[in-house]
């Protein structure tokens, strides 16, 4: 049996996606591209824009478990993990999973949780395994999180940490919609067109196919070292108390490779990793206090790297 490409992957998922998600053409394609990299999302936008409607797309489209996680000051980090439940008849423990354990997982509104909370998450978005009681337990595969913050509210949240945000692949904004996609919207949903009424376009193992493809894409080594001086360049910024990790790199490369994808490539370009330098860096930059109060932003320092740091010259790769 011959699977489709990560490209036709893509195409169906973004297809099916698009018929609710209406007029975010891009924020679809880093959407799915996350999902194709198995890496985690952080949507960031004000209330009533569809970030919660996106993760519920994705999860139907792949025919996935889908699991959604209300982060509130009094969620514990076991409604995350899991718990060890003891059975007085056997004396035994039995494992129950929490939350995290799905295909593709909502954290809604996740700086509502407490640190310790929050951190319950840093080995399962890391390892892809969660550790209870001294046991390792593998999520299934593919996993993504998704989560969602409103930047605009700030009472009642807890900041996420450094070591929090450096585990998601990218940060997304939605947007406001133009008028004629807003008006489809209206139309989508008074004639009951929604998530769940979206039929899985591709299955898990399909998918799997696809993730591995995405891993294989060729990269040159000259765009792999445009990916590293780009990073590099964010830890001497002027502007930066703290630049971009190792991990940052990593995660250009990877987001990269899934892009390359969305437009039916097996090879990654320099445009790739221009195009995915803002979603993958700019939440992991700590501006100085001075650039702060310039009223400094780290995409203008994405911004400026991009313009200082010249790209190789690299051709396609021969067949």
């Amino acid at each position: 049996m011959t699977h489709p490409s990560a490209g036709q992957v893509y195409e169906l998922i973004a297809a099916n996606v698009q018929g609710v998600i209406r007029g975010k053409p891009q924020l679809v394609r880093l959407a799915v591209a996350g999902l194709l990299a198995e890496g985690h999302l952080l949507i960031e936008d004000v209330p009533g824009l569809g970030k919660t409607t996106l993760a519920r797309c994705l999860a139907r489209s792949i025919g996935g478990t889908y699991s959604r996680i209300q982060f509130t000051p009094d969620l514990l980090p076991g409604d995350v993990t899991g718990v060890q439940i003891y059975r007085q008849g056997s004396e035994t423990f039995d494992f129950r999973p929490g939350g995290i354990f799905a295909n593709v997982v909502l954290a809604d509104e996740i700086n509502r949780g407490t640190p310790k909370t929050q951190s319950a998450l840093l080995e399962v978005m890391s390892e892809r395994t969660v550790t209870v009681d001294s046991v390792r337990h593998e999520v299934p595969r593919p996993f993504l999180v998704v989560a969602t913050q409103n930047p605009i509210e700030m009472e009642g949240t807890y900041r996420l940490p450094e070591a929090q945000l450096d585990r998601f692949l990218m940060r997304l904004s939605v947007g406001y919609p133009n008028l004629e996609s807003e008006v489809l919207v209206i139309m989508s949903d008074c004639a009951g067109v929604g998530p769940d009424e979206l039929s899985p376009v591709v299955d898990i193992a399909t998918l799997r196919q696809a993730v591995a493809q995405v891993r294989a894409a060729h990269i040159d080594p000259a765009v792999v070292e445009y990916a590293a001086r780009l990073t590099a360049a964010t830890r001497t910024h002027v502007a930066l108390r703290y630049g971009a990790s190792p991990r940052g790199s990593i995660a250009l490369v990877r987001a990269a490779q899934a892009v390359a994808a969305t437009y039916g490539r097996d090879y990654v370009t320099p445009d790739d990793i221009k195009e995915v330098a803002k979603p993958v860096l700019e939440h992991r930059l700590i501006l100085t206090s001075d650039a702060e109060l310039n009223q400094r932003r780290t995409s203008d320092v994405v911004d400026e790297v991009l313009a200082a740091v010249p790209g190789p010259v690299v051709g396609s790769p021969v067949a």
